[in-house]
């Protein structure tokens, strides 16, 4: 866990409901020095490798996704809602607590073989993540990791992407949800 990044990082309970721990990264992403070290921390592992997309997951995904494929010198692909983007779409349905939820990416986001890192602020239980790979899996694209800010373990995202056999990078692990 690198104390520098979770210092930045605050901590709301109760939000957005009882019983929930709320990861507020907009305090790390004020912060010039640390919201530079985040992204070249999610940069340096990939440095070298043949990345030619970030997709970022919305909406902090985006400011975090953007940042890292400008310093990867590669393209950005947005992940977003149902409905959010203009031309044709591909898009996946995945399970939340209480019900579902689609993302999309444009059909021409990803060529086949490309490579793709993969990029949110959090990960929790996964889902999210893995429909997202299951897009870009879909348009013939290659998943060279996935890389967070937060991990929050216990709620077995991160584990159901390396057992997928993705590489998953965190900065910081939070015990809890």
């Amino acid at each position: 866990m690198d104390p520098k990044i979770s210092a930045l990082i605050h901590t709301i309970p109760d939000f957005p409901k009882p019983g929930i721990m709320f990861r507020d990264i907009t305090t790390l992403l004020m912060d010039a020095r640390g919201f530079r070290r985040a992204v070249d921390e999610l940069v340096q592992p990939f440095a070298g490798q043949r990345i030619d997309r970030v997709a970022g997951i919305e909406a902090r995904g985006f400011i975090l996704g953007g940042a890292v494929a400008h310093q990867l010198a590669t393209g950005f692909v947005p992940v977003r809602k149902k409905g959010k983007l203009p031309r044709e779409t591909v898009g996946r349905d995945y399970q939340l607590e209480y019900g579902s939820e689609r993302i999309e990416i444009h059909a021409d986001a990803v060529a086949r073989d490309q490579g793709v890192l993969l990029v949110d602020d959090l990960v929790a239980t996964g889902g999210t993540a893995l429909a997202a790979i299951q897009l870009i899996e879909q348009l013939g694209g290659r998943i060279v990791g996935c890389a967070f800010v937060i991990d929050l373990p216990e709620l077995g995202g991160s584990r159901k992407l390396r057992d997928l056999g993705h590489r998953v990078l965190s900065l910081v692990a939070y015990a809890g949800h």
